[in-house]
This record gives C-alpha cells, sequence and structure tokens, in this order.
C-alpha cells in the first residue's frame, strides 16, 4: 500500500509540492493511522500513514505528550503527488 507524507514543521525542500492544512482528526483503519486535515480552502484531505510516521509527526508537534493534535498545522503531500 502506498502511504501519504505528513510533516509537523514547514519542509524546507520541494517546498510548491507540499500543502499546508490543520489536523481535525487522527484514528486508525485496517491496520493504518488515518490523519484528516482541513486545507486553508476549507476542503478535508484523508491521509494515510503508518503508525511509526504517525509517532514520528506527533513527536514533533508542540504539544505535552497527553494532548489531542486536533488543531495543529501540517504540512502533506497525498501519495503519487
Amino acid at each position: 500500500m502506498a502511504h501519504d507524507r505528513i510533516h509537523s514543521k514547514r519542509p524546507t525542500h520541494d517546498i510548491e509540492r507540499w500543502s499546508e492544512g490543520i489536523i481535525e482528526r487522527v484514528g486508525e483503519r485496517d491496520g493504518h493511522c488515518v490523519v484528516d486535515v482541513r486545507t486553508e480552502g476549507g476542503e478535508s484531505v484523508e491521509l494515510v500513514v503508518t503508525f511509526a510516521i504517525r509517532d514520528l509527526f506527533m513527536s514533533r508537534l508542540e504539544i505535552d505528550e497527553d494532548e489531542s493534535p486536533v488543531g495543529e498545522r501540517v504540512w502533506y503531500r497525498k501519495r503519487g503527488n
């Protein structure tokens, strides 16, 4: 399965290939992490990543370990983009 990409910090490479959004929800489906992101244009985008990527990007958010990531800004690329 191809996975999407997500960063908690603004990328420094190929910036034009990344989109910016706000986390609306983080959940699980079929053994993967699903992150719903609201774009600046108001659209909802569903990102599918591994749990290892979820753990990595969430550890880099500027929130406490027990805080929800909802409302945090991220940068993402859908698979194939």
